[in-house]
């Protein structure tokens, strides 16, 4: 394993609420090229290696689909793959954005660059329930019927 070492400037502060890659890489006055197309890489094949494994699930899981007797089993669990596709892209989209605009995004403020990460961090883990708990009819149903009942009360 290769350990390169780069110097660092006097602040040893990262403006993060944890330790990212490229925040830290961004405390350097190194060359830090090897860095970013370290994490780059890593980031770019990850994603290419997790899209392909879902991508191959889904093709899989849509021939066992079409295989189904009736449309209404169809649709059911075409309705079923797609609260899974808006969690996937809950999870990646942000992740995306953070990691690209961090290497590319010099302009861009550090509080942007912090809050991006933060919202890659806690937003998925919040809306994930969310997404699966809509396709359940009777949560969907007693949501519908709270904002009702706060529609009446303002």
């Amino acid at each position: 394993m290769i350990h390169l070492q780069l110097p660092l400037y006097k602040a040893h502060v990262i403006s993060h609420s944890y330790c990212e890659h490229m925040a830290v890489v961004a405390l350097t006055c190194g060359d830090s090229r090897v860095n970013n197309i370290y994490g780059l890489s890593i980031g770019f094949l990850v994603l290419i290696l997790d899209s392909v494994a879902i991508a191959a699930s889904y093709v899989m899981i849509f021939r066992a689909v079409m295989g189904l007797a009736t449309p209404e089993a169809r649709l059911k669990t075409l309705g079923t793959c797609s609260s899974h596709i808006c969690a996937i892209l809950i999870f990646y989209v942000p992740i995306a954005v953070s990691s690209l605009i961090h290497r590319f995004g010099r302009s861009v403020p550090p509080p942007v660059h912090t809050l991006l990460a933060n919202f890659y961090l806690l937003v998925p883990p919040i809306l994930n329930p969310i997404v699966y708990a809509v396709r359940t009819k009777q949560i969907r149903e007693r949501l519908l019927q709270i904002l009702r009942i706060e529609k009446k009360i303002s």
